[in-house]
């Protein structure tokens, strides 16, 4: 209690914690004005049904160009990255994927990517930032556990960005610490704790996606939960096993000084998102909330929604541009299950809700975060173990299809790329005086 050094660590940390919050917050603000601005500019009718075609490739293009030639390390998700810098033993390495720097040109950039219509989320995007501002106070507090502060900063991250604080607890159990150990609870629930607390301040409690007004009964309603579970987890592990090959693909085509093939590869992936957009009368721009919400309560979602939705997120996913795609996914989960309600006859809502789970268990390969944070988002606890159940089909299809983990498999990437760039660096001459 005496000791001005543990006060100087305590004050930089609740003031990372904090800062993670609030900017969280702010983030997700400035996401839906961007959505908005998007809609209004293609709202009217006529000619301006066309405008994606313009807005969505050139946005797309600028995005992926400004994250390459200024913000590296900020492209996609942000997930990856924030696994790939737990694995990475020094804070030197570290700032390549989580800095200051690469938490405002993640904002910026998603921003702007939202705004153009891209089929992005903002989830993925506020576990980086959340992760780099508690590097951040570890370094300016002189704290030493780092991977504790990067495992509470995602936490944070999921916590305030869907106002889901348990989500933010078991994401960082079972995506962001394979290896978790008992010593980081501390971290991790404080820094929750503390980002919800300024997330509520500014924001107040809400229910991301509305709540579900039907429960599912036994045995009438089990059929409808595993299809949703064996669907959702087939077309989990196709997404994920597609947006692996072409990351990888990709990878090997954009070389240094090939900035052209990385506009192109923008540039096409954006004409897709516009066609997508365009197809299913604006519903798969963005985030598609205002669909997925409708979904989970009661509407029944166009038949078409959910393939063209999955259209437009692998190609914003690929694109090089930042953004996430927890709510992209969750909004092709809720189609999903819309269209096996109408197959089966049974609730719009409940089979949204189960789509969701299975679906989006199937994408990440991480069940437990995948029916804590759906139930959290839907606010009904009476189906508890109807989404656990999609969320265990999904997942164990998934892993039939696709054994490596998404979010994993992207990880090794991005520590691939620090490390050569470290061994770039070792084999550079010194010059000047100090040679």
């Amino acid at each position: 209690m005496s000791s001005p050094r543990l006060w100087r660590m305590r004050l930089v940390f609740w003031v990372g914690a904090v800062a993670t919050g609030v900017i969280s917050t702010i983030f997700a603000m400035l996401a839906d004005r961007a959505q908005g601005l998007f809609a209004f500019a293609i709202s009217g009718g006529g000619w301006h049904r066309w405008v994606p075609l313009l807005i969505s490739p050139l946005g797309m293009v600028a995005c992926a160009l400004l994250a390459d030639r200024y913000f590296p390390g900020s492209q996609g998700s942000g997930i990856p990255q924030a696994i790939a810098a737990r694995h990475l033993r020094y804070d030197q390495e570290r700032s390549h994927l989580l800095s200051l720097r690469l938490a405002l040109g993640k904002i910026a950039l998603t921003v702007a990517g939202l705004a153009s219509g891209a089929a992005i989320g903002r989830e993925g995007p506020t576990v980086q930032i959340g992760a780099s501002l508690m590097m951040v106070s570890a370094r300016l507090g002189g704290m030493t556990q780092a991977r504790g502060l990067i495992l509470g900063g995602s936490a944070a991250g999921i916590a305030a960005a869907f106002n889901t604080p348990l989500a933010g607890i078991v994401f960082a159990i079972e995506e962001m610490g394979r290896s978790y150990q008992a010593r980081t609870n501390g971290l991790v629930l404080s820094t929750v704790i503390i980002a919800g607390i300024a997330s509520l301040a500014l924001m107040g409690p809400y229910s991301y996606f509305g709540v579900v007004k039907d429960t599912a009964s036994f045995p009438a309603d089990w059929v409808l939960v595993v299809t949703c579970g064996v669907a959702g987890g087939l077309l989990g592990a196709l997404f994920s096993r597609l947006t692996l090959a072409l990351t990888r693909r990709i990878r090997r085509l954009k070389r240094p000084g090939r900035v052209w093939r990385l506009a192109l590869i923008a540039l096409a992936t954006g004409l897709v998102v516009a066609l997508c957009g365009i197809g299913s009368n604006g519903m798969t721009f963005g985030t598609s909330y205002a669909e997925a919400r409708a979904g989970v309560e009661g509407t029944l979602l166009p038949w078409y929604f959910f393939p063209v939705k999955f259209l437009a997120t692998l190609a914003s996913t690929v694109s090089g541009i930042p953004g996430g795609l927890f709510a992209p996914s969750l909004a092709v989960g809720a189609g999903l299950g819309s269209v096996l309600a109408m197959l089966t006859g049974s609730s719009a809502g409940l089979a949204a809700v189960l789509g969701m789970a299975g679906y989006f268990a199937g994408v990440v390969q991480a069940p437990m975060t995948a029916f804590v944070i759906v139930l959290e988002m839907t606010g009904n606890h009476d189906n508890v173990v109807p989404v656990m159940a999609a969320s265990m089909l999904g997942y164990g299809t998934s892993r039939l299809i696709s054994p490596e983990p998404l979010y994993h498999a992207l990880s090794r990437l991005w520590a691939a790329d620090v490390l050569r760039i470290g061994r770039a660096s070792a084999r550079q001459p010194e010059t000047g005086p100090a040679a």
